[in-house]
């Protein structure tokens, strides 16, 4: 799972990439806003730890961008006196905040407790998975904050992986799942095409997928974040 930190602090950038990373997450450090900038620009993170206070800006200013880009989890990194303006962060949709000094194994629960909240599926029927958003109540998909129109065999067959998130689905489990508009099933190259066209809707790179991997000779998964 992936994770970016913004802290210009050297020693506490160090300290939290290596305690992250000993838990098994992938840690990206950003030292600046400007450096924050040009990394989530080009990347989608599933948290971000945004130290407040940075010598060219704001951990504000870096939220509102990755808010723009879709219902994205951020917990604030902040100094005791900034906590009276803390409640600033939450309108802007923060979802938690710890005050340095913190204890490392604090902040872990945090990160877990915040994750739980945006990866599994809730009472409202929201499902979120990193940058996308499904209401299976409506069955309605969204990118960000941008409405995909999916087929209904490609809704079909994003909720079949959804459902088995973290476990390899073979191409004949997939198979067996899903059937045409008319009822019938679906050849295995018809399958191909389907995940084709749901990877092009759902992937900012679908040569790259970060949602629906292929594992070489198995099949395909939606990992599970942890």
């Amino acid at each position: 799972m992936q994770i970016f930190i913004l802290e210009d602090d050297e020693a506490i950038g160090i300290g939290l990439t290596y305690s992250l990373e000993n838990e098994g997450y992938a840690v990206t450090l950003a030292k600046s806003v400007g450096q924050a900038y040009d990394i989530i620009s080009n990347n989608d993170f599933a948290l971000y730890i945004l130290d407040l206070t940075l010598p060219d800006g704001s951990g504000y200013d870096v939220c509102k961008k990755i808010k723009k880009k879709g219902d994205l989890p951020v917990i604030f990194l902040t100094a005791f006196d900034d906590e009276v303006n803390v409640v600033m962060g939450f309108d802007m949709g923060a979802d938690d905040y710890i005050s340095k000094p913190f204890r490392v194994k604090e902040l872990l629960l945090r990160i877990k407790s915040v994750l739980r909240r945006y990866n599994k599926e809730t009472a409202d029927g929201i499902i979120r998975l990193q940058n996308l958003i499904i209401n299976t109540n409506e069955a309605k998909v969204y990118k960000g904050n941008h409405e995909i129109i999916l087929t209904a065999m490609e809704y079909r067959l994003l909720l079949i992986l959804l459902n088995n998130r973290g476990k390899v689905l073979s191409r004949n489990q997939l198979l067996e799942n899903i059937w045409d508009i008319d009822g019938d099933f679906v050849e295995d190259s018809t399958l191909t095409v389907y995940i084709k066209r749901l990877r092009d809707k759902i992937e900012e790179d679908p040569t790259n997928p970060q949602y629906i991997k292929t594992v070489r000779g198995l099949g395909y998964i939606i990992e599970d974040d942890k």
